[in-house]
């Protein structure tokens, strides 16, 4: 036996009986940290797995499958128009109402189909910050000008972040563009106008099922009709696949008439008809030929990369940063103690911190009220509204499997950079 190949399996041995051998159970911090963890995750899954990612897994699959490379390549890719693509992907969150999770695989399918590295983290930047109801709340709830400068610092973030990525990847870009110029151009199998009603659909009932209860009459009034309006959507959806798909109209009515009575019966359960339409679809399209059975191992491969990663991000972070308004294994005292004024320090604190904890879309808004309530600086404040939302120990990891470690660290430490660089700058105007 060569024992100097043994040195790190017996390291590793060591090292797991050790922590195994000192493992705090019994200590309250420790207890209440892992009742945290478990109680973060059966939240995420509970209100963001199937609301939220399944439909983004359908649509990044449908990108992959019914955008062609060439159509990515003209208006994201690196020899693209720098304004249209900067331009597109810095205001795309004022569409997409969601977190740093549920844009993930929208990030990875545009990615994989061949965007430049900069308008892709542009996209993957602005998705989640540029959220119009969350800049809404964060000014009436925190000050207008907190909610200009929110505004303003996501869309010029998104695009100096991009530029940045493309600046300092520019080699790898061009090889990949280079490569890239050989291949044909690719026909799409569908008229544009046909394709923007696909993804019409795909990304209303996303939008729609996310939408959440507002502050003013007209957010109220579209929360009060948005499973009306998300029924609707997959009406019409279902229509696309009988007359575009060629699916047969009897395997759309099996998934769509239980899934209307479901509804009905649960009108307030929603998510028992939205995942048994769920299901229904991926029944549906697995068992097609063409088009559909593409549209589904492309939305099941994305879903086996992301999805484990995410929620075992989610119990790290739970663990450690616990739920809003409860405490992991990181006392909250110590992070409000860190983030008042506007020294340095406490602006790259909050940026650090807003970039590892997990934020569910708008809930940034009530935790930063506490925190200011408990003496953060406005500086701080605004570091860790512009970094929160756009990263979180979960996004971390999967924005690592898709464009590998180099670019993730690159990508993490701008938005923290210029998380800093911003609260600094505000906390000394106001």
């Amino acid at each position: 036996m060569e024992w100097k190949n043994e040195w790190k399996p017996l390291t590793l041995i060591v090292v797991v009986f050790l922590a195994a051998f000192y493992l705090p159970v019994g200590n309250f911090r420790f207890d209440n940290a892992i009742r945290e963890a478990l109680y973060l995750v059966r939240w995420y899954a509970r209100e963001h797995v199937l609301l939220c990612l399944i439909p983004a897994f359908f649509i990044a699959g449908a990108i992959s499958v019914f955008v062609s490379q060439a159509s990515v390549m003209k208006y994201l890719g690196a020899r693209a128009n720098k304004i249209l693509s900067y331009g597109v992907a810095s205001v795309s969150g004022t569409i997409l109402a969601v977190c740093s999770c549920t844009v993930l695989p929208l990030f990875a399918g545009i990615y994989k189909m061949g965007a430049g590295i900069g308008p892709a983290t542009a996209f993957l930047y602005s998705g989640p910050a540029i959220n119009v109801l969350a800049i809404i709340l964060t000014a009436r709830v925190l000050g207008m000008e907190m909610g200009i400068a929110r505004a303003v610092g996501a869309v010029l973030f998104s695009i100096i972040i991009g530029l940045f990525m493309q600046f300092l990847f520019r080699k790898e870009e061009a090889e990949k563009a280079n490569n890239r110029m050989v291949m044909p151009e690719a026909d799409d199998s569908r008229p544009l106008w046909q394709n923007i009603i696909y993804f019409g659909l795909l990304v209303g009932i996303l939008v729609f099922a996310n939408w959440g209860k507002g502050e003013n009459g007209f957010y109220e009034m579209i929360f009060s009709v948005k499973w009306i309006i998300t029924g609707l959507l997959a009406v019409g959806l279902g229509v696309v696949m009988i007359i575009w798909f060629r699916i047969e109209w009897w395997k759309i009515a099996l998934v769509g008439v239980p899934t209307a009575i479901l509804a009905v019966i649960f009108r307030d359960e929603p998510m028992i008809p939205f995942g048994a339409a769920a299901i229904g679809l991926a029944i549906i399209s697995s068992t097609s030929k063409g088009e559909a059975r593409d549209w589904f191992e492309s939305t099941w491969g994305y879903a086996k990369m992301i999805l484990p990663l995410l929620l075992f991000g989610v119990l790290i972070a739970g663990a450690l940063l616990g739920r809003p308004g409860n405490e992991g294994m990181i006392p909250s005292s110590w992070i409000v103690s860190l983030v008042g004024g506007n020294s340095l320090g406490a602006n790259l604190f909050a940026s650090v911190v807003g970039a590892f904890m997990y934020f569910a879309t708008l809930t940034e808004v009530p935790i930063l009220q506490g925190l200011i309530g408990s003496g953060m600086g406005k500086g701080p404040a605004l570091a860790l509204l512009l970094a929160g939302p756009a990263l979180s120990l979960p996004s971390m990891l999967v924005i690592r499997s898709v464009i590998g470690t180099r670019k993730t660290l690159a990508y993490i430490f701008l938005v923290i950079v210029m998380a800093t660089i911003s609260g600094m700058i505000y906390g000394a105007l106001f």
